[in-house]
């Protein structure tokens, strides 16, 4: 898997940027048909990275199967699965890493999931956290989430977060896009993942055309 873990903190950056993928961010999901039945086959021909998996509230051994069922599509198409929290789950659920919202989360669920799972790390409001959530072992920061009971702050902010961690940290970046005209920019930023969420994930043309498109943007391509 190309989004794995073990691939990320000694990466040293090129002397030409890798060009950015794409991070699928799904909505609140409570049973494998909240997702399309060929995501597999859509996430492959789209060329994601990985998709963060938010979960809807359930009982344990309900998320633990739910997890593992959609598991099974996503990684055999060579996607890694991250859980949003829930970071308890992720090994017996056979998800590839949890993604943690703030430094106190991510510290507390670190010596669970390293060295073999994906420690993310989101919710990080000043440049002092991203550098101190690297530090202690995050596998990537997210900038430009949602955060619940916070607003999302000014693009203009998000873009300039991307592109000063981008220009001087190892450990990759994801750049949170909210719409579609937002991909692109923070594709130039210097985000190596572009996390599609909000408006572009509850687009009514369906995730396939949405993923097309998101792909489009990602390399350049003129949209009409």
């Amino acid at each position: 898997m190309e989004f794995h873990q073990a691939d990320m903190p000694g990466k040293q950056h090129q002397p030409s940027r890798v060009a950015p993928r794409l991070y699928l961010v799904t909505p609140p999901v409570g049973a494998p048909s909240d997702l399309p039945s060929d995501l597999g086959v859509v996430l492959a021909e789209a060329k994601v990275a990985a998709v963060l998996l938010r979960l809807a509230p359930a009982d344990e051994r309900s998320l633990v199967n739910l997890v593992k069922t959609i598991a099974r599509p996503v990684q055999q198409a060579g996607v890694a699965l991250v859980i949003d929290g829930h970071q308890d789950l992720v090994g017996r659920a056979g998800a590839d890493g949890a993604h943690l919202d703030g430094l106190a989360a991510l510290q507390s669920a670190l010596p669970g999931l390293k060295p073999d799972r994906i420690a993310g790390a989101g919710g990080l409001t000043t440049r002092h956290d991203a550098m101190v959530a690297a530090e202690v072992g995050a596998d990537y920061v997210m900038f430009g989430e949602p955060v619940a009971g916070r607003s999302r702050p000014a693009f203009s902010a998000v873009l300039d977060r991307v592109e000063w961690w981008s220009s001087l940290f190892q450990v990759p970046c994801v750049g949170y896009a909210e719409t579609m005209d937002e991909i692109g920019a923070l594709a130039a930023a210097g985000a190596e993942f572009v996390a599609l969420g909000g408006a572009v994930v509850v687009d009514g043309r369906g995730l396939a055309a949405v993923l097309v498109e998101a792909s489009g943007r990602l390399a350049g391509e003129a949209v009409s």
